[in-house]
């Protein structure tokens, strides 16, 4: 479909989708069955920092995690069923892998987990490679910040990525649940975009779907229009921002939600607009200040730069100071008594990850014959609430923070992802006296980020 032709129907279809959110909303609540309830008024805050492309196995090779019983591999099979050891890499690398929808198939293989090797790697020239770059470990030194918070808060390990595939269609599922142009469609987009994000994009964009029995069959204008939960916390009332780095990045996920978005031409080019937008704060930076000035909203999506971000080829090693800088200025403040912050990753990055995802309740409809989660990536759950130095065993995806905001905030399910996920409680208990906060030790304190006038940047565009 066209941007012109989907401009046209796109306020039928939000108008179909609004009915649809209230007629699943009447008489119940969220029916996740294994969730326990949020007690009210213990959490008034809940913050989400989203980072970039690591699994468990890469990114938290932490002795002290694996000896809680943390499921840490340091090994891992390749398509010939030959057994590699994971050697220690930098957190900064030059090198890339893929990890579209195509690159988790390949990894897949059906289960087996054994496909990494056969991923394409991206070596920019005058850049020697290492032989088998997917089956590797980010070396200690490089996440020291990472590892305090694993080891004082709850770890997660077994938070799956809801989609199989990268950032966009990620960005999308942690605001909405679903990755669906509509509330009705039984297709989700699969990949990044093919040109710009959003529906401010250039019509000649295009994101590939993917339909109920697993295939890539068709392409559409990337911009959709379904409810999702930002709108519940409008409709209650709710405080939200979404800190990002740029307006039109795959991982602003706003971008791509026609009423979210309302695009206009604006000095010459189409740009997003509207009062909703006006809670999408570029740049991401301005989350430090608003903590500081007792402006944190009660919801709070975190987006890094391309400078702060874990991603391979762009990344510095600045994430884990970067996420450090945010916990530290909720912890030493007034917010730490009643806040929960969510860190997890948007996708696996191409990485290797021995865990093979479940498969996600099989409707037919919604999520297609045979679907799976996407793979691993790391969780930490850090709040005065969360169980301390916990390894959760549970399995989460990204609809279980869905899940958690809609608890907490008392709002109703979207019935997408977040209906079909826990809500995170296995990482909290509100009975045991609140942690105190002991600050996270960093190469860079909060004062770097406010200061750095560098340009904020798109962590990459896969």
């Amino acid at each position: 479909m066209g941007r012109s032709a989907y401009l046209c129907v796109s306020a039928l279809l939000f108008s179909a989708s609004i009915l649809l959110l209230n007629l699943n909303a009447c008489g119940s609540g969220n029916p996740s069955s294994s969730s326990a309830l949020i007690p009210p008024g213990k959490l008034q805050h809940i913050v989400v920092i989203f980072q970039e492309n690591r699994t468990p196995d890469n990114l938290f090779h932490d002795p002290i995690l694996m000896q809680r019983g943390a499921d840490i591999a340091s090994s891992g099979l390749d398509s010939s069923g030959n057994t590699l050891q994971l050697t220690p890499t930098p957190l900064a690398v030059p090198y890339d892998m893929s990890h579209s929808h195509a690159a988790f198939v390949v990894m897949y293989d059906g289960g087996k987990m054994d496909g990494a090797n056969r991923i394409p790697v991206s070596c920019p020239p005058g850049t020697t490679c290492p032989p088998y770059p997917h089956y590797q470990y980010v070396q200690a030194s490089d996440v020291g910040s990472y590892y305090q918070l694993a080891e004082q808060y709850t770890f997660g390990d077994r938070m799956f990525q809801t989609n199989e595939g990268p950032s966009f269609p990620a960005h999308q599922f942690i605001i909405s649940g679903t990755s669906a142009p509509t509330a009705t469609s039984n297709l989700f987009a699969a990949d990044n975009p093919d040109g710009q994000a959003g529906c401010a994009a250039s019509p000649s964009s295009f994101v590939t779907m993917i339909g109920p029995m697993g295939n890539e069959s068709s392409t559409m204008y990337p911009c959709f229009e379904h409810p999702t939960l930002t709108d519940e916390l409008d409709a209650k009332g709710v405080s939200w921002r979404y800190y990002a780095p740029n307006a039109g990045s795959i991982w602003t996920g706003p971008n791509a939600i026609m009423h979210m978005c309302q695009p206009q031409t604006q000095n010459g080019r189409l740009a997003c607009s509207g009062a909703t937008w006006d809670k999408v704060i570029i740049p991401g930076t301005q989350v430090l200040t608003d903590i500081a000035n007792s402006q944190l909203p009660q919801v709070s999506w975190i987006i890094p730069a391309g400078q702060y971000s874990d991603h391979p080829s762009v990344a510095t090693d600045t994430g884990p100071s970067w996420v450090a800088s945010i916990v530290n200025a909720i912890g030493n403040s007034s917010y730490w008594s009643n806040t929960a912050i969510i860190i997890t990753w948007d996708d696996w990055g191409g990485w290797y990850d021995h865990v093979p995802p479940p498969k996600v309740i099989d409707d037919g409809t919604s999520w297609g014959s045979g679907y799976v989660y996407g793979f691993r990536v790391p969780l930490i759950v850090v709040s005065p609430y969360a169980k301390a130095q916990y390894i959760s065993h549970v399995t989460h995806d990204f609809g279980s923070i869905l899940n958690l905001i809609e608890q907490t905030f008392g709002l109703p399910s979207l019935n997408y992802a977040d209906a079909r996920a826990d809500n995170l409680a296995d990482c909290l208990n509100f009975d045991q006296p609140p942690l105190h906060f002991q600050t996270i030790s960093a190469p860079l304190s909060a004062e770097h980020f406010l200061n750095d006038k560098t340009p904020p940047t798109d962590p990459d565009t896969d």
